[in-house]
């Protein structure tokens, strides 16, 4: 069984390794995703740092809210691990201020069952969330499935138009009446799927798979946050047409008609 991270003051850090398996860096010269993680919890940052440096992470860690949007925003990183209470700020404000200039995808930690937290960063523009205490190898099966998302890759078409929008899945950029709707890597994602899958249901359960990367849990809210999301960025309507319709215990259904190049 893989160790389960426990955030409490004084608690001694997590063992990153297996009976018998050796904590060791990877390979001299091999090239390293950098993470940043925006953390309070020392001992918590320090684990995790070995941990995913083992899985071919580059690991930047800061506890406060200050340095976490300064590094973010000074830096480049594949990916952010961000805490909901830090010093000096509120992890959902770090978020904000991030999403201001970067579309980088982050990952909050939140308290267990503060569902609250979990909607407020979903709609502030968190791709995904991780409830404390945690198991360490699910926050890395989390960041590679994120990563992997994220993946700039040359899918055919390269091109979904739909109403007033215009999709490109080779550089993931939307355009609407020729503006540029800055999406996060999940919203890109699940409006790709619903665009390409017009006029038909697609199932909460599908878009969690395939855009979040993990089966949809019960009472899961992330799904329809981050179409919360879209129909706030995109407008609910298009020509007097509800944009993305729900349909209760089933899924959603992105209305008209798409031509793909």
């Amino acid at each position: 069984m893989f160790p389960v991270v426990k955030l409490r003051p004084g608690q001694p850090a997590l063992t990153t390794s297996m009976p018998g398996e050796q904590d060791t860096a990877p390979r001299q010269g091999a090239v390293l995703t950098r993470v940043l993680l925006v953390d309070d919890d020392t001992e918590l940052c320090a684990s995790l740092q070995r941990l995913l440096r083992m899985d071919g992470f580059e690991v930047t860690a800061v506890h406060t809210a200050i340095d976490g949007v300064r590094k973010a925003t000074e830096e480049v990183f594949a990916l952010i691990v961000l805490d909901v209470m830090l010093p000096g700020g509120d992890g959902r404000i770090v978020l904000r201020k991030i999403r201001a200039t970067s579309e980088v995808p982050i990952i909050m930690l939140t308290a267990r069952g503060d569902e609250a937290d979990r909607i407020a960063g979903l709609e502030a523009g968190a791709d995904d969330y991780l409830p404390k205490p945690f198991n360490a190898r699910e926050l890395v099966a989390r960041i590679r499935a994120i990563l992997k998302r994220n993946v700039r890759q040359a899918p055919q078409p390269q091109a979904v138009r739909i109403g007033d929008l215009e999709i490109y899945s080779l550089t993931r950029r939307v355009l609407q009446k020729s503006e540029e709707v800055p999406l996060t890597g999940a919203e890109f994602d699940i409006l790709l799927v619903l665009a390409r899958s017009a006029g038909k249901v697609v199932s909460r359960d599908e878009i969690a798979e395939v855009c979040l990367g993990r089966p949809i849990a019960p009472f899961d809210r992330s799904v329809d946050n981050h179409i919360s999301n879209l129909r706030k960025k995109l407008g609910t309507t298009y020509r007097d047409q509800e944009r993305i319709r729900s349909l209760r215990g089933t899924g959603y259904i992105y209305t008209g008609q798409a031509e793909e190049s």
